[in-house]
């Protein structure tokens, strides 16, 4: 990078702090009751170079990056550790553009669905991202076909699809559970293609 030109590094360094305090507060907020380690725990899960880099991916900023040409060569669009530091500069250019309230705004949008709990299980949505991405570079869309039983008894039913394959179908109590079902049922057929493929 030529002198004088900005670097997104000092921008890493801001968007890192503006995050971490973001979801502390975010979880202090949802989780009124739960310890100072739960708690920590949960942002050590949420605050990590691979959910970063989903993000990134999330919103488009792999094709937005200025790499050279030996990174660009390397894959660098799709390293984990450069998506993690471009999203971390961006939250950062939004805090030093317009604040801590905007930037606090967009970390909450960008990560409610992450936030599972200090007793959270495992996230199949985030790992199917994951993978979806790097099998095929394509997001899974998820589709809810069906809602049946009374209101306090409610099943949700939802079919997802990776590159237009259907991988599956999950059913939970609520819409997030049924995707969560469905996410699992897709990395199983993932996983049983791969080891029917060797």
């Amino acid at each position: 990078m030529a002198a004088g030109e900005p670097h997104y590094e000092r921008l890493e360094f801001l968007g890192d702090a503006v995050l971490d305090l973001a979801i502390a507060d975010l979880l202090m907020r949802r989780f009124p009751e739960a310890k100072e380690g739960a708690l920590s725990k949960e942002r050590a899960s949420i605050v990590n170079g691979r959910t970063l880099a989903l993000k990134a991916l999330e919103i488009g900023l792999g094709r937005k990056l200025r790499l050279g040409k030996g990174e660009e060569k390397s894959g660098g669009r799709d390293k984990t550790s450069i998506l993690a530091a471009a999203f971390e500069a961006v939250i950062g250019a939004i805090y030093t553009d317009a604040g801590l309230a905007p930037a606090k705004g967009v970390v909450e949008r960008l990560f409610t669905d992450d936030i599972g709990g200090p007793s959270a299980e495992r996230d199949y949505k985030t790992e199917l991202q994951e993978v979806a991405y790097r099998r095929f570079r394509a997001q899974p869309v998820y589709e809810l076909v069906a809602a049946r039983g009374p209101d306090h008894a409610k099943r949700f039913t939802t079919r997802i699809r990776v590159a237009g394959r259907d991988l599956g179908m999950g059913e939970g109590g609520s819409k997030k559970q049924s995707e969560q079902a469905a996410a699992r049922a897709a990395l199983d057929r993932i996983e049983q293609d791969n080891s029917e493929r060797n």
